[in-house]
C-alpha cells in the first residue's frame, strides 16, 4: 500500500506509526504534505518517509490519501487538489465536521472516507468510528479496516450520523477523562496526600475500573454499587456528585459538543 498524509500533525503520525509498525506499508511507500520545516524534517528523522511542502507532489502515486488537517484549512486544501486525485485513488478524512458530502463535492472525487478516531491512537489504543462513500469497493474497505485496526478499535457503521455522535463522545472523550483525573489527583493533594501518590492512585483507579468494565462485561452501574455500603464514604461522595449535578453535566457536554460538530459541518 502506498499512503500519502496531507497534514503531519500528531494524529497524522500515530496512524503513519502504526502502519509502518503493522507492515502494512514501508517508510518509502508513505509521503506526508507538512507546511512546517520543523515538522517535516522530525517526521522524516524518526519515520524514514518521504516528505514534502507540495501537497499536490506528496498525492502522486498513493492509494490512500489521508486527509489529517484542521477544520479551518479544508476549503483551502480540498482546492488545491480539487479534480486532481486519480479515480483509483481513495480520500480518507480525519477532519472533524466534515461531512461525506462535503469531501465529495469539494474534491471532486466519489471515493472518499470519513473517519473519527481519538488521541489514544497514540499508543494504539484509540477508538475509532468510520464510514465511507458507495465509490469505496470492497477491497479498499478491507484495506481501511486494516489501517485503523493498527491504532487501537474500530467500527464501521453505514449511517453517517453516528460519526457526529462520536466526535462528541469518543473524539472528545479523551478530555473528558483527563479533566476527572486532574480533579482527582488534585482532590488526593486537598485533603493532605503528595501529589505524586495522588497521581498513582488515581491513574491506576481509573485504569483499573475501566479494565474491570471491558474485562467483566458487567454494567457500570452494577459495579458502581458493589463499591457502596450503605451509610458509607463512597455512598456520601455519590451524593455530592449527584447535588452537584456531575452526572447531568457530562450528558450537556457530550450533547454540545455534537451539536457543535453538527455546526462545523454546516460552515458555522
Amino acid at each position: 500500500m502506498k499512503a500519502a498524509f496531507i497534514g503531519g500533525g500528531k494524529m497524522a503520525e500515530a496512524i503513519l506509526g502504526g502502519v509502518l509498525s503493522s507492515k502494512l506499508a514501508a517508510p518509502d511507500d508513505i509521503s506526508v504534505g507538512e507546511p512546517i520545516p520543523e515538522r517535516r524534517e522530525y517526521l522524516s528523522r524518526k519515520f524514514g518517509i518521504l516528505v514534502d511542502n507540495d501537497n499536490l507532489k506528496s498525492v502522486q502515486e498513493a492509494d490512500l490519501v489521508v486527509f489529517a488537517i484542521k477544520p479551518q484549512d479544508l476549503a483551502t486544501v480540498m482546492a488545491q487538489l480539487k479534480g486532481k486525485l486519480d479515480p483509483k485513488q481513495t480520500a480518507l478524512s480525519i477532519v472533524a465536521g466534515a461531512t461525506m458530502h462535503t469531501l465529495s463535492n469539494g474534491l471532486e472525487h466519489p471515493s472518499v472516507v470519513r473517519v473519527m478516531p481519538n488521541t489514544p491512537a497514540q499508543i494504539r489504543e484509540g477508538m475509532t468510528l468510520w464510514t465511507c462513500s458507495d465509490g469505496v469497493d470492497f477491497s479498499k474497505r478491507e484495506l481501511i479496516k486494516a489501517v485503523l485496526g493498527t491504532i487501537g478499535q474500530e467500527i464501521y457503521v453505514s449511517d453517517e450520523k453516528y460519526m457526529d455522535m462520536a466526535t462528541a463522545l469518543s473524539a472528545s472523550g479523551p478530555a473528558y477523562v483527563f479533566l476527572i483525573i486532574e480533579a482527582m489527583i488534585d482532590a488526593g493533594v486537598y485533603v493532605g496526600m503528595p501529589r505524586d501518590m495522588a497521581r498513582t492512585l488515581a491513574l491506576q483507579t481509573v485504569f483499573g475500573s475501566t479494565k474491570l468494565v471491558m474485562d467483566t462485561d458487567m454494567h457500570p452501574a452494577v459495579l458502581k454499587d458493589m463499591v457502596v455500603s450503605p451509610g458509607g464514604t463512597t455512598a456520601e461522595a455519590l451524593r455530592v456528585l449527584e447535588d452537584e449535578g456531575v452526572p447531568a453535566a457530562i450528558v450537556s457536554a457530550v450533547d454540545a459538543a455534537f451539536r457543535k460538530s453538527i455546526q462545523l459541518g454546516q460552515g458555522s
